[in-house]
């Protein structure tokens, strides 16, 4: 997969947040797999992440939320019902 091909992704983290993760991920290969990556590589592999992977993540804590807070609006009516007099 070529840099100059690849898309940006739509979920972007701070400069800083990015390079702890590329940091991370190092360790981690190297670590685990005894795969010593560069960093360019390793960015690749974020980039990766960050297209493909990341928005399903996303998407799900949406619609957790909406979940959530449909649970929410549903209590707060039931309560705002029970105070109203006939």
């Amino acid at each position: 997969m070529s840099r100059g091909k690849s898309q940006t992704p739509l979920l972007r983290l701070e400069a800083e947040q990015e390079q702890a993760a590329v940091a991370l991920l190092k360790a981690f290969l190297d670590e685990r797999f005894e795969l010593a990556l560069g960093s360019f590589e390793v960015q690749e592999l974020l980039d990766l992440f960050a297209q493909e992977i990341a928005p399903h993540y996303y998407n799900k804590a949406i619609f957790d939320v909406q979940a959530h807070l449909q649970d929410r609006f549903a209590s707060i009516e039931s309560d705002l019902w029970a105070l109203e007099k006939s």
